[in-house]
């Protein structure tokens, strides 16, 4: 099978499925995409790119369209020179929202397209509107309807969509929801899994935490509103000071991924460590890690915070469940989907950080009751989301539309 993949980053969320065709050997594999850097054994990358960007006196309603029309002319261009040199997908599965798979069934109209659909926005319902003191405008809302320009297109033009939740998937139109499958790209519970005794040291840093009993982690892209990084630092500074042991590990970027930039240049960042006192000895930003890194953190993690607007889901959630740790989370919908409350981790309010202070305690307070929380996180990804047994059933799938 001549399989075309399309994603404005590499590998994005085909990276284990890109892997897995290529060594079957019975398909060929192309990559388009507009990131230069990386490469995956067997898989064939060509880069696109397009030769503009939306122009800043567009509507600024429109400009995301305007975005996504000109990747798609440069996927429209890339198309088309693999067709001059005899390539022809027999499926094109292309991440939706951006634009790369807009004008796909243009130039290739016998060819099955696939789309993966990870998110449909609304002014309320998600994320837009969740937190009360950011409510948006008439005109910040029509704004949000016409993002979903590009989205509206792939869906009506697909032969079949994926979304990874069930969560993600119930936020569109009820009217196209029969064309997407829920399934998610899976996790290689192989990998990532708990280790006996795990303690973090990471030399390259000079970080050495290995004779800490109470080790709090945080993992996100970005320290931002979106992934609750303003109440994580809040509890932060109130956990510090009722538990003079315990030492916070924060794994990302200093920067914003899905919110709004913070104020006047400033990073959220900086903002809450003016706005709160912390023992700096005990609070370690250790930036963007290594897989192996971050693998050693997870696993060395007493407790594993993860917070979210009612959004995109993150791997990091499953990777930490993965590995055995016990997650504290917001009763949000994209995280009550994979955790239960006292069955396989805690629950706390979004906008609570008093709450999350208290529960992170509980579970120091009470290691042997926690135990089996932790053991029944790793079992729910295991069961519903482990790399081996979800993969063979995307591939699978895959071929089907092929077939069909």
């Amino acid at each position: 099978m001549r399989i075309l993949l399309l994603h404005r980053t590499f590998p994005g969320q085909f990276l284990y499925l890109a892997s897995a065709l290529v060594q079957e050997r019975k398909h060929r594999v192309i990559f388009g995409t507009a990131s230069p850097n990386g490469t995956l054994p067997g898989v064939e990358k060509q880069l696109y790119g397009p030769v503009a960007k939306a122009h800043s006196k567009t509507h600024h309603y429109a400009q995301s369209l305007e975005g996504a029309v000109l990747e798609a002319q440069a996927t429209w261009r890339l198309g088309q020179r693999l067709q001059e040199e005899g390539f022809v997908p027999d499926l094109v599965y292309g991440h939706s929202g951006w634009g790369p798979t807009l004008f796909i069934k243009d130039l290739f109209p016998q060819t099955k397209l696939v789309c993966y659909f990870e998110w449909f926005y609304r002014a309320h319902g998600g994320s837009h509107n969740f937190d009360p003191t950011r409510k948006l405008g008439p005109d910040a809302e029509a704004e949000v309807r016409t993002k979903n320009a590009p989205i509206l297109i792939d869906l009506e033009a697909c032969d079949a969509g994926l979304a990874p939740t069930r969560w993600q998937q119930s936020q569109f139109p009820v009217e196209f929801r029969n064309k997407i499958k829920v399934l998610h790209d899976g996790i290689p519970t192989g990998i990532v899994r708990p280790r006996s005794g795990a303690r973090l040291v990471l030399p390259e840093i000079g970080l050495d935490l290995g004779d800490v009993e109470e080790l709090v982690t945080y993992v996100a892209t970005g320290m931002e509103p979106m992934r609750g990084f303003p109440q994580f630092m809040e509890a932060v500074s109130l956990l510090q000071r009722r538990r003079p042991r315990c030492h916070v590990v924060v794994v990302g970027e200093d920067r914003t991924e899905y919110s709004n930039p913070a104020p006047e240049g400033r990073t959220y960042r900086e903002l809450m460590l003016e706005r709160f006192e912390y023992d700096h000895t005990r609070l370690h930003f250790v930036g963007r890690r290594p897989y192996g890194d971050y693998l050693q953190v997870l696993q060395a993690s007493g407790v594993h915070v993860y917070l979210s607007y009612p959004y995109i889901l993150s791997w990091s959630l499953l990777e930490a469940m993965a590995a055995g740790c016990l997650v504290v989370g917001s009763d949000t919908p994209p995280v009550t989907e994979m955790v239960r409350e006292g069955f396989n981790g805690l629950l706390v309010d979004f906008f609570a950080p008093e709450q999350l202070a208290e529960r992170i305690g509980e579970v120091f307070e009470h290691p042997d009751r926690m135990a089996a929380l932790r053991d029944r996180a790793r079992l729910t990804v295991v069961e519903r989301y482990a790399l081996d047994k979800l993969l063979p059933r995307q591939i699978g799938w895959l071929e089907g539309i092929v077939r069909a």
